[in-house]
């Protein structure tokens, strides 16, 4: 009978524990429904909504003066036909053989020196390499079109000081990518410098003791600890470089306005230009989606050449 009893009682309260399990489960499940709904509704109205009136307007010959026009792909087919678009691919290329390679390589250079600083040294030097990245793009360029100033610049100044010829930094074809790259390493270089900091503190300081045992020397440390732990850190900040690179806009449409010969106009540059020049919304729009694609395509075409498991992460 005690037997029966016991069993018949949890019985009675396997019921009620599933429905105290299911209840709390559907409360769980509601309260994280509440904290994502403030996101998806920001992601509906500034992504997803914009993103389908674009598609929309591409298709239309949308004007701020005269009614709307379907046209099918016939804005596409003239964003194709633009040899100036696509010229523009060409400039935003040569801006990151420009910035990219000095921006990793000196950042990678200022982040090993604060590793081996003593700590109040290295804070100072944070927070003063960090400078840059909290002045906008707008005080930057006002700050370099007077150092670049032909006659009283302080870079020609100092050309002369060493007995270099004056140089017209935004008028000869030949610097004014270097003159719009320079500020770009600038403000880049103190967020570049701290997150390879982080990634080189993440590396166990066991490894290095333990090549140190075995007679490695710094450059063998390098090639074989540094390098391959900061795989991923290289990976994230080349694909951001990247595709900032591709959306560069303030500092060549300011310093250099997308000249001298449309040396320093970048594709947002032009579609800007072609914005405030051609009272069509649909060239625009068209050209600004078919940037979007193609860089998307350019970064999964680089996660496809570097995938590896650690590397998708």
């Amino acid at each position: 009978m005690n037997e029966r009893h016991i069993t018949g009682l949890t019985a009675s309260k396997g019921p009620k524990r599933s429905r105290r399990q299911l209840t709390r489960q559907l409360r769980n499940n509601l309260e994280g429904m509440l904290l994502v709904i403030p996101a998806l509704l920001l992601i509906t109205i500034f992504a997803i909504i914009p993103m389908i009136y674009a598609l929309f307007s591409s298709v239309y010959d949308v004007s701020l003066y005269t009614g709307t026009e379907f046209v099918g792909f016939e804005n596409y087919q003239r964003v194709l036909h633009d040899t100036v678009f696509w010229s523009t691919f060409k400039t935003a290329f040569r801006y990151m053989l420009y910035v990219i390679p000095a921006s990793l390589l000196l950042a990678f250079m200022l982040a090993n020196l604060m590793i081996r600083i003593p700590k109040k040294a290295a804070g100072i030097f944070k927070a003063s390499i960090y400078i840059p990245n909290v002045i906008s793009g707008v005080i930057t360029s006002v700050i370099f079109i007077f150092i670049y100033d032909y006659d009283s610049g302080l870079a020609n100044v100092l050309l002369e000081k060493i007995g270099i010829k004056r140089i017209g930094w935004v008028t000869d074809t030949k610097y004014a990518m270097l003159a719009v790259a320079i500020p770009a390493i600038w403000m880049s270089l103190g967020g570049t410098t701290l997150i390879m900091l982080s990634g080189l503190n993440d590396i166990p300081t066991v490894y290095y003791e333990a090549a140190s045992i075995d007679g490695a020397n710094a450059f063998q440390q390098l090639y074989k600890i540094t390098l391959p732990s900061m795989r991923n850190v290289f990976i994230y900040l080349l694909v951001t470089s990247i595709v900032g690179s591709m959306q560069v806009f303030e500092l060549p449409n300011l310093i250099t306005h997308g000249g001298p010969l449309y040396s320093t106009t970048t594709p947002n540059l032009h579609i800007y230009t072609h914005f405030i020049n051609d009272t069509s919304l649909g060239y625009t729009v068209a050209a600004s989606l078919v940037i979007f694609l193609l860089l998307a395509g350019l970064t999964a075409v680089i996660f496809r050449l570097i995938s590896s498991e650690k590397s998708m992460e």
